[in-house]
């Protein structure tokens, strides 16, 4: 799932060595998978299968 991704584009590392997903990747992905990304861009956040950006 996550091979093709690229550092410091589509995500950063947090200081445990976790995966922080961009705002960027979570917006070009399409929809909200209600994991709780820090970046969440939908609206509102955290909401399973939103496709409402935030404006």
């Amino acid at each position: 799932m996550f091979d093709d991704l690229q550092p410091d584009i589509d995500y950063t590392m947090s200081p445990d060595g976790y995966r922080i997903l961009t705002k960027k990747y979570l917006t070009e992905r399409g929809y909200c998978c209600g994991n709780g990304c820090k970046n969440c861009p939908y609206f509102p956040k955290h909401n399973k299968g939103n496709r409402t950006l935030k404006e």
